[in-house]
């Protein structure tokens, strides 16, 4: 059965039968209404790498699966992107271009800065692939320090020594109870004058009105492609604030989604068919 979660829902009947259900992507609400119509629900397979919304909906005993590696590529494209757009002044480029003005100026590069990685998963590695050849410094940091083969993960009780010395920061956290409003004023502050913060994660992460007083204040950039609220609505400061540059919630959306969406969903059906567990368990919690 293929719902692409457009139009209503599949008949009660069809509903009645599934055992393993692939969320459309982009429709998590929509298909949350439909759980209760599935009494033989056994595992949720979201194709968004947050599930931190559905969460809530999923029923007892029935095991939610996010899309991990599924978005890595894709996502650590647009972060490089937003990066050296934000970087190198490509907004104002676009702007003077409109205005068939040559307006040339000075730039930093991303070469020889400092770029830490908040939240070293999948998609923070991917990001780390890319601008390693940009000939630029990493600090990695995670909930809990490990070691791996490019260097040692930081914990998060290591940020207040990091945090100054990072020219870049780039947000890959999942929205959590303990990561939600994780980048406030104390945060901002740590960092140093000029210094540009990038969320790729959500925007819940980052305490809006903390970065608003940065940004204003002229101390701080930043390149989001997630805010708080989103979307963010017309006649908001973050549209205006100074050295922003802001992305509509793209890092996924991309023709790089598709190949690695279905590798995934017929890797996971085949685990299911199997009788064997599958991968990307997010429910329920093992730790």
């Amino acid at each position: 059965m293929v719902w692409d979660g457009s139009g209503g829902p599949p008949d009660a009947e069809s509903l009645a039968t599934v055992e393993f259900f692939v969320i459309p992507y982009g429709f998590g609400a929509t298909a949350a209404a439909v759980f209760p119509g599935m009494p033989r629900l056994r595992v949720v397979q979201s194709l968004s790498a947050g599930v931190d919304e559905l969460v809530k909906h999923i029923p007892r005993g029935v095991v939610l699966c996010n899309a991990r590696g599924v978005h890595d590529a894709s996502t650590a494209e647009l972060a490089v992107s937003l990066v050296l757009a934000s970087l190198r002044g490509i907004p104002d480029f676009v702007r003077a271009q409109d205005a068939e003005e040559w307006r040339t100026g000075f730039r930093p590069a991303l070469a020889d800065r400092t770029v830490l990685l908040m939240g070293y998963g999948s998609i923070a590695a991917a990001i780390e692939d890319r601008i390693v050849p940009f000939e630029c410094d990493v600090l990695r940091v995670s909930r809990t320090a490990r070691s791996t083969p490019r260097g040692p993960v930081h914990a998060l009780g290591d940020l207040p020594g990091l945090l100054p010395r990072a020219d870049i920061v780039i947000l890959t956290v999942p929205l959590t109870e303990q990561t939600r409003g994780l980048v406030d004023a104390r945060f901002l502050a740590s960092m140093p004058d000029r210094s540009l913060l990038v969320n790729a994660s959500r925007g819940a992460v980052v305490d809006t009105d903390a970065l608003l007083a940065e940004l204003t204040a002229g101390r701080l950039h930043a390149a989001l492609d997630v805010t708080d609220p989103e979307p963010l609505p017309a006649g908001h400061p973050l549209w205006h604030a100074p050295n922003t540059l802001i992305s509509p919630h793209v890092g996924g959306n991309s023709s790089a989604f598709l190949p690695r969406a279905l590798e995934l969903i017929r890797t996971q059906v085949l685990h299911h068919l199997a009788g064997e567990p599958p991968e990307n368990v997010v429910l329920p919690r093992t730790s």
